[in-house]
């Protein structure tokens, strides 16, 4: 796609029937984010979250897609001790949780376990710029890159990235014009969040798009449904239905003979 300068829709997606209708739509890339920890879990950040409830979710997603390729997103402190747990853990990802590839965060600290998990046939998805599992180190959720040096060490980050046999790496509030510099450097694709227009392609969490997760929208995000707002609507209909005994209706009842009832009693 990129080769023919074709743009890449990227969305996140963490149950079955999510995945399915994304799926169904022809976006071509699903990832299965670790942002689950804060928009399904409720967690403050993506730090709580583990290899088990990534697997869980990664699996749903699996059975609901088809055709497109599906990312799982390796939580923090899965890939960093070792090189070895690293190799488990993303094994983990394509064995069990039937994922076909694995998203790491990080430039050239994390390229030779890229390299690695490459030579074991492991596809991996680089993630650079604000990198949410190292909020605490970075100081919040901040644009990285605006100044010269560390803009120079992200592009350095990308080419380690694509060195390492990376197939794609994500920008994630990264202002515009480097991203665009980057894109321009990079023969793998660059998927931006927060990014800019430059970038080979976006990705968006889909809470964020649809409207179902109100706590806040950040600023690279745009709604483009207000589900929240129809899902309660739907829920208070259904209780105030409930409550006057509009609901149910013969059309949702089932039926028997009711003469046998006599047997019975009253």
């Amino acid at each position: 796609m990129k080769q023919k300068g074709e743009k890449i829709a990227m969305l996140t997606a963490y149950d079955y029937v999510t995945a399915k209708m994304v799926d169904q739509v022809g976006v071509p890339l699903i990832l299965v984010g670790d942002s689950l920890g804060m928009v399904m879990l409720g967690y403050e950040s993506t730090i709580p979250v583990t290899m088990e409830e990534m697997l869980h979710h990664t699996r749903a997603v699996v059975r609901g897609t088809q055709g497109a390729l599906v990312v799982g997103d390796m939580p923090f402190m899965t890939y960093h001790a070792s090189i070895a747990e690293a190799l488990h853990n993303a094994a983990r990802f394509i064995q069990e949780g039937g994922a076909q590839a694995v998203k790491l965060e990080g430039g050239r600290t994390v390229a030779e376990t890229v390299r690695r998990l490459v030579e074991c046939g492991i596809p991996v998805m680089g993630h650079i710029g604000l990198t949410p599992q190292s909020i605490h180190q970075l100081g919040g959720f901040k644009v990285r890159g605006k100044g010269v040096e560390e803009a120079r060490k992200m592009l350095d980050d990308a080419l380690a990235l694509q060195d390492a046999g990376a197939f794609a790496v994500v920008l994630e509030c990264v202002p515009a014009a480097l991203s665009g510099l980057i894109t321009r450097k990079l023969e793998i694709p660059t998927i931006g969040i927060g990014a800019g227009a430059e970038c080979d392609g976006q990705v968006q969490v889909i809470s964020d798009i649809l409207g179902l997760y109100t706590d806040f929208l950040p600023k690279h995000a745009k709604r483009y449904a207000e589900l929240a707002g129809e899902m309660k609507t739907a829920i208070a209909g259904y209780m105030a239905e409930v409550k006057s005994v509009s609901f149910p209706t013969s059309k949702q009842s089932y039926t028997m003979d009711e003469s046998l009832l006599a047997s019975l009693g009253d």
